[in-house]
């Protein structure tokens, strides 16, 4: 963890990620059992509300310009195309579950 990144966003950001990441391999791992449905839906949820979590601390602990250095394109480009997967997940998930 940089010095410069406030542990309030830092801590809960790495851990909600990591969390999301063990989920995202159960669920994958049990795709082809009963658990595998409920497991998709646990993973996608929990790595949604991580991301507007992790968007909200960030806009509360105020960053300074150029503190987050050369990762600047996590918040810009690669967390916006991690909920747009979400939201194309519940879209099949939904879909899903009304045609059974």
């Amino acid at each position: 963890m940089s010095p410069d990144l406030p542990a309030a966003f830092a801590r809960p950001a790495a851990y909600g990620d990591l969390i999301a990441a063990v989920l995202a391999l159960i669920a994958l791992a049990a795709l082809k059992s009963r658990a595998g449905l409920p497991l998709v839906w646990i993973f996608n949820i929990w790595g949604t509300a991580d991301l507007f979590y992790a968007f909200y601390q960030g806009n509360q602990t105020g960053f300074l310009p150029g503190q987050l250095g050369a990762t600047f394109f996590i918040p810009t480009f690669i967390v916006p195309l991690l909920l747009v997967s979400h939201g194309l997940m519940f879209r099949i998930l939904l879909q899903r579950d009304s045609t059974t």
